[in-house]
């Protein structure tokens, strides 16, 4: 699958500079000199990472990485910067960024964080990925099924369940069968691993 640098920087020569670092080692590039532009034509579920410029005119790079992340768009992103700053880079890796590079940008320390981005990026997608399929799974339980869930993954015997939700085992030991096959498990270990992957992506 191929893997998209989004470049962002309001100098056209920085923009052309970029992309043909990023194209000869085999990346597709977008260029924006707009962050604006940028934010309206992002599409979060092509894979790829996003290059900022830290310092930009109507919108600066560690506000784009803000407007991304109340979005719900997750991207990583690798900040470029004329001048050392501490205080944003600090922000900016606290916020999750990848890197965060000083202009002229080295074109192998540049390289070496886009591959992490594309790690994390792939790792990203395949666990919500796999989040998906669960809550796909999840969703084909009744109402019974996904009450007695809640139960055994806290422990609870079948005679302790029945006790709370007013029935008896028997009725019990069928919900849970049926919860469990749905699922896919054989075990209550494997139904709180499986539930604990959802509980953890959120």
């Amino acid at each position: 699958m191929s893997f998209t640098a989004f470049l962002v920087d309001d100098d056209p020569g920085v923009l052309k500079a970029l992309s043909r670092i990023v194209r000869t080692a085999g990346y597709e590039t977008v260029s924006y000199s707009s962050p604006r532009d940028f934010l309206r034509e992002h599409d979060p579920t092509t894979p790829g990472c996003a290059i900022l410029d830290l310092t930009m005119p109507e919108l600066d790079g560690l506000e784009l990485q803000q407007q991304l992340t109340q979005a719900g768009m997750e991207r990583p992103i690798i900040f470029l910067t004329g001048h050392a700053d501490v205080p944003a880079s600090v922000r900016a890796m606290k916020a999750g960024a990848v890197d965060f590079l000083i202009k002229p940008v080295d074109r192998d320390k540049l390289l070496s964080a886009i591959a992490q981005a594309k790690a994390r990026d792939s790792k990203a997608r395949e666990a919500r990925c796999e989040r998906q399929f669960i809550e796909a799974k999840l969703a084909t339980l009744t109402q019974r099924e996904r009450e007695v869930l809640e139960h055994v993954v806290k422990g609870r015997l079948n005679k302790q369940i029945a006790a709370d939700l007013g029935t008896v085992e028997k009725t019990i030991k069928v919900h849970r069968g049926r919860m469990m096959a749905k699922l896919g498990v054989r075990s209550v270990a494997e139904l709180v691993r499986l539930t604990g992957r959802i509980h953890a992506e959120r």
